[in-house]
């Protein structure tokens, strides 16, 4: 074989190899997705983590990877989701049911937003120091509280219950910090209240409870039952006594669900064996948070407020839990 020709087979074989490369590349691309959590110190994060570990566990042979991104809150997934900058995304169910229909802090319906799985709730705390006076919602009137910060779901919570009593962000003197640094300022004795969508034990509001002597205010009564019928994705829900150091006495409050969503656009096939995936998993996905005792396949569609992707669809009346 002449120099030329086996020079220009060399030049062949290496396009092919760099054409095989870009295309297998191309093709584990196409099968690595991303699952918008939340706060590295929050509860989104290491479920994110699970059902990443659930994948890799379970989905090896069809060479499907999940990564985790750190994100911001419920309302920033829901964009994140709209945006396609996400495949899945860890939110609240009433921050969806808003994306979804394109109110409160959505300008726009975000259509492609599909439900997965609804995981646990997410209470409605709001944390008040003992020496402010505050025993009911009502006698938030006039004091300072951090509802939220601005756009959260936390706030538009905050504003919907306060509404439930009568009383408007303008009855109060409204901040609107992030949890952290209204903890913070609790601590400080800059503000006499906050609301948090958390879950119980949250680790920021024990920390809080050990420095100064506070209670949760209730959320209960008529107020609260006409609250779960305008907005039914609230739930009744109840921080335990033992909590919170000195918080002896069951405390009623309300709830909104945490949960998984996905693109509607995402391959049916994937969605259901993620969902597979994670129930095989779940013994050990209820090892990584105390909250993840509260998932269950039998609770899956509890307080889900927006379609079901086909996917998850098709996994559910697979279970025979859709008719």
């Amino acid at each position: 074989m002449s120099g030329k020709r086996r020079a220009a087979l060399t030049v062949i074989l290496v396009i092919a190899m760099t054409l095989t490369w870009a295309i297998c590349s191309a093709n584990a691309a196409r099968r690595s997705f991303s699952i918008a959590s939340g706060w590295v110190s929050g509860t989104y994060y290491p479920f994110a983590g699970a059902v990443s570990h659930a994948a890799w566990k379970t989905l090896q042979a069809k060479n499907l990877k999940i990564t985790v991104e750190s994100s911001g809150t419920s309302v920033d997934n829901a964009k994140l989701i709209g945006l396609n900058d996400a495949d899945f995304a860890l939110l609240r169910n009433d921050i969806a049911s808003h994306a979804y229909n394109g109110i409160m802090m959505f300008k726009k319906p975000v259509r492609n937003l599909t439900g997965c799985m609804t995981l646990y709730p997410e209470a409605i705390q709001i944390v008040a120091r003992k020496d402010a006076g505050i025993k009911l919602v009502s006698d938030l009137k006039g004091k300072r509280v951090s509802i939220g910060p601005a756009g959260s779901g936390t706030a538009e919570s905050a504003k919907q219950i306060l509404a439930a009593y009568g009383l408007k962000t303008g009855d109060i003197k409204a901040e609107q910090m992030h949890a952290f640094q209204a903890a913070e300022n609790i601590k400080d004795g800059r503000l006499d209240a906050f609301f948090n969508t958390t879950v119980v034990g949250a680790a920021h509001i024990i920390d809080t409870f050990e420095l100064v002597p506070c209670m949760i205010v209730p959320v209960e009564g008529p107020e609260a039952k006409a609250l779960i019928k305008k907005y039914p994705f609230y739930a009744n829900d109840v921080v335990k006594p033992g909590v919170y150091k000195g918080s002896d006495t069951p405390v009623k409050t309300v709830a909104v669900m945490a949960m998984l969503a996905a693109r509607a656009d995402l391959e049916a096939g994937l969605v259901y064996d993620i969902l597979n995936a994670i129930y095989a998993d779940l013994p050990q996905i209820k090892k990584a948070h105390a909250m993840f005792k509260e998932i269950s396949l039998e609770k899956a569609l509890n307080g889900m407020s927006v379609p079901l992707h086909p996917g998850a669809e098709k996994f559910y009346r697979d279970k025979g839990m859709l008719n």
